[in-house]
């Protein structure tokens, strides 16, 4: 499905961009925005172009600085880092229509703060679990597909998100509708955990959650989220292996080791074989979204009367890597086990 009113991406880089080369090459007009200079001109002129083994293709499309956007849309995708979420929907407000909304294709529980600035009328969930990374300017690698989820974030099924789930299946065929979008959030942030401390070593991903040595902490750190999920009142969901349910108080140990299995399978499967974490503290010396993502749930956990001392600790260690107090070692993701079992 396409249509003739254009979609603004705010962040054209590994989702953002990835998305939208898809809804270019359908024929869905898509303009552009992204603060790298370089990837911008590339994007208006020799193209964008998605590399790696699921698909090799380029698309040509308006793109611009945020500064030099003119004009308004009823439909903004924002995908840039979890800790830009707040300056950027503050910048791309101006730029929605009244009757708009905003996308959050991020990872995190961004769709909090998108609410604070635009509106909660105005803000749509989604969650997105496919491997990509910006390689260059006008350069992604499409490493593997994975989990595509959309939904109105209180619950409802409109006009809006049924058409915003089409043009969703325009890049994952497979992409869910659903009326519970932050039990998929949170099941991300459970998974998302897994995925810091795996960034705590220079192993992929599959390679370091096949660890058996900790498995232990791995059902820790899922299983602390799990809980402030449930005190939240969320019903966590899963996707490519995760089962939020394996992690669960009460679960067995053979469930959890199940849903840990399931996901180096699944993980295995993808050139992109580290996350994006690793990506930022390895290759491109920058802070992750340790504190928009996983340091938040601290503070909620308080509030319920759950406690969080692996989540804490792993927060600590990213700081420490990122600051370069660490390295990125098997010896760092040693100490996580050993300081919080």
């Amino acid at each position: 499905m396409v249509d003739h009113d254009p979609i603004l991406i705010w962040g054209a880089g590994a989702i953002g961009g990835t998305i939208g080369a898809y809804w270019v090459r359908a024929g869905q007009k898509v303009v552009f925005v992204d603060v790298v200079p370089e990837h911008v001109q590339a994007i208006r002129t020799t193209g964008l172009a998605l590399e790696g083994p699921v698909e090799q293709f380029s698309v040509t499309g308006p793109a611009f600085l945020p500064a030099d956007l003119g004009g308004k849309f009823k439909r903004i995708v924002l995908a840039v880092k979890a800790q830009h979420t707040a300056a950027a929907s503050k910048a791309l407000l101006p730029h929605l229509a009244d009757d708009g909304c905003v996308l959050s294709a991020q990872n995190g529980l961004n769709e909090l703060t998108i609410a604070r600035v635009a509106g909660e009328r105005r803000t749509m969930g989604c969650f997105v679990n496919f491997g990509a990374d910006y390689l260059a300017p006008g350069r992604i690698l499409f490493g593997g597909r994975g989990a595509v989820v959309v939904g109105e974030i209180d619950g409802t099924i409109t006009e809006r998100v049924r058409a915003m789930h089409a043009l969703l299946q325009v890049f994952e065929p497979n992409a869910v509708l659903t009326g519970n979008i932050w039990g998929y959030l949170w099941g991300k942030l459970g998974y998302g955990a897994l995925l810091f401390a795996t960034a705590l070593t220079n192993e992929s991903i599959a390679d370091a959650l096949a660890s058996p040595r900790h498995f232990d902490l791995y059902r820790r750190l899922a299983g602390e989220v799990m809980r402030v999920a449930r005190g939240r009142g969320v019903q966590p969901l899963g996707f490519n292996g995760y089962e939020p349910a394996a992690f669960m108080p009460g679960a067995t140990e053979a469930a959890a080791r199940a849903s840990i299995e399931a996901m180096v399978a699944h993980n295995r499967t993808s050139a992109k074989t580290h996350s994006g974490i690793w990506r930022d503290l390895a290759v491109r010396k920058r802070k992750t979204e340790i504190d928009a993502q996983i340091a938040i749930v601290g503070p909620i956990a308080l509030a319920l009367g759950v406690e969080t001392p692996t989540l804490n600790r792993l927060v600590e260690l990213i700081h420490d890597i990122e600051d370069g107090r660490r390295k990125m070692d098997w010896a760092t993701l040693d100490a996580l086990a050993a300081e919080t079992c």
